[in-house]
This record gives structure tokens, C-alpha cells and sequence, in this order.
């Protein structure tokens, strides 16, 4: 996967986190910001080993 598309689908995740949250729907905001997380994680460690 490209590191651009990479960085949009966290971003997008992030800010519909943002919105979640806003929004009032704390579980999935809650949701949404672990799987940015996790994957934003996942991301860095497969780019780190080449």
C-alpha cells in the first residue's frame, strides 16, 4: 500500500473519530480512534523493516 494512501485512510479515520465524538457516540468514536491506532502502528512497523 502507498504511504499517501496510507496517511489518508488514518487521517480519515482520525477525523471520523473527531466527528464520533463530537456527534455524541463515544463507543464507536472510541473505536475508531483504536483502529487509527492499531493500524497507524502496523503501518510504521512494516515501513521501518523495509
Amino acid at each position: 500500500m502507498n504511504i499517501v494512501k496510507r496517511d489518508i485512510i488514518i487521517g480519515l479515520l482520525f477525523i471520523g473519530g473527531i466527528w464520533s465524538f463530537i456527534s455524541g457516540q463515544f463507543i464507536f468514536s472510541t473505536v475508531l480512534f483504536a483502529v487509527a491506532a492499531i493500524f497507524s502502528n502496523i503501518a510504521m512497523r512494516t515501513q521501518l523493516k523495509g
